[in-house]
This record gives structure tokens, C-alpha cells and sequence, in this order.
């Protein structure tokens, strides 16, 4: 469980102590019920990374809402969004593993994240990650309730492939943004799951060792 869930639990805890015992026992049961409901929101399961060679997994669990082509930094590119409920798991995790080489935070607006303009007006926060032979733009944004927006790392350091990265708060959006050269796994209205789901799958080359590059024990 994400250590978030663990103070909301707690608050609703000591405000149901407080509302039974000032007021009526009864009273306390809402408050109970809200902080059952945070301590299951911020559970973090774990989940089986696929190695598939050049695969892109999902960063969020959550419903594809589209699959298309935009234009990024004056280059034509794949985009993939995935709408986050207030039901879905909301750690996120790396799509791709490598090196983090940006991030930047932008304020914004708070409109519904399954809206179109929402990818430009919403706050979010934009992570270039390089590595695997690709490059892999991840947009975590903000929608209607949603207020807060996590990353956990810098850029310069290193992550795995579904690593956990961060967190979204009660509803939001993830679009990841890769090169058109990747074969796509999803289509809209798919359900996918956070770091386990493939996206799509960039062709990876394998280059032939020469005789001579053979490390020792391994020849034929």
C-alpha cells in the first residue's frame, strides 16, 4: 500500500473516535467507511513485468481512450491514453526501462481527463525516458478531482520497465507518446494493467557477434 493511504486512513480514523464521541457512536460509521475507502484506493499490488524484448507496458491501470498520431517537438508520433477511475489502481510505473532524461511539471487546468484538451490544458507532469533503443514521452495528468500529481525520480536516474514511479490521485490520465515504428497491442475501450499490459512492441535489432566477439565458453 502506498504510505498516502495509510494518513487518510488514519484521519478518517481519529475523526470517527471524535464524531462517537462527542456526538453519537452511530455517526462515526461514515467516516469509517471513507477511510475503508482510502486504505483500499492506495493499494499497491504487485504485478509480473513482461521482458518481452522492445515492449512498451502501460504505465496505469485503466481504460484505453485513445490510440492515434500526434505531432511532439516538430516530430510525427504515436500517442496512447489511458483514463485512470477513481476504482483503478493509481501507481504508475515506467513504460519502458532507461535512462530519465527530463522532467517537467506544468500547472494547468482541472477539466474532465477524458476530454481532448485536457492533454494540453490539464496540469501534468511530462517524463522523457531513453532507453531499450527508444525514446518514450509518459504525460501523468491531473483531471476533475485529482490535485495532486507524484514522481519519484530525477532526471539522470536509471529505471527499471514497470518500475513503480509515482502516483495520480482520485482520477486522471496517462497518455504515453512513442515512435511510429512500434507495432500497437491495444485499441480503444481495452482495460489494461499497469506495468504488466504490453501497448505496443518497437522491433529491436540484434546485431551478429563476429567469431572473434564470441565471449569464451560460449562458442559452438
Amino acid at each position: 500500500m502506498v504510505r498516502d493511504g495509510y494518513y487518510y486512513g488514519l484521519a478518517a480514523l481519529v475523526l470517527a473516535v471524535l464524531l462517537g464521541y462527542f456526538t453519537y457512536p452511530a455517526v462515526a460509521i461514515l467516516p469509517l467507511l471513507l477511510g475503508a475507502f482510502f486504505l483500499w484506493f492506495f493499494r499497491d499490488p504487485e504485478r509480473v513485468i513482461p521482458d518481452t524484448p522492445g515492449a512498451i507496458v502501460s504505465p496505469a491501470d485503466g481504460k484505453v481512450t485513445n490510440v492515434g498520431q500526434i505531432d511532439w517537438n516538430g516530430r510525427r508520433r504515436n500517442r496512447i491514453s489511458i483514463f485512470l477511475n477513481v476504482f483503478d489502481v493509481h501507481v504508475n510505473r515506467t513504460p519502458i526501462g532507461g535512462v530519465v532524461r527530463t522532467v517537467e511539471y506544468r500547472k494547468g487546468k482541472f477539466h474532465n481527463a477524458m476530454g481532448e484538451t485536457s492533454s494540453e490544458h490539464n496540469e501534468q507532469n511530462i517524463v522523457t525516458v531513453e532507453g531499450e533503443g527508444q525514446t518514450v514521452i509518459l504525460k501523468q495528468i491531473a483531471g476533475l478531482l485529482a490535485r495532486r500529481i507524484v514522481f519519484n525520480y530525477r532526471a539522470g536516474e536509471t529505471v527499471q520497465r514497470g518500475q513503480r514511479i509515482g502516483l495520480m490521485k482520485f482520477g486522471s490520465r496517462c497518455d504515453v507518446i512513442f515512435d511510429l515504428d512500434a507495432d500497437i497491442k491495444v485499441k480503444v475501450g481495452d482495460k489494461v494493467v499497469g506495468g504488466s499490459s504490453v501497448l505496443a512492441i518497437v522491433p529491436v535489432t540484434v546485431t551478429r557477434l563476429r567469431p572473434h566477439q564470441v565471449p569464451a565458453g560460449e562458442r559452438a
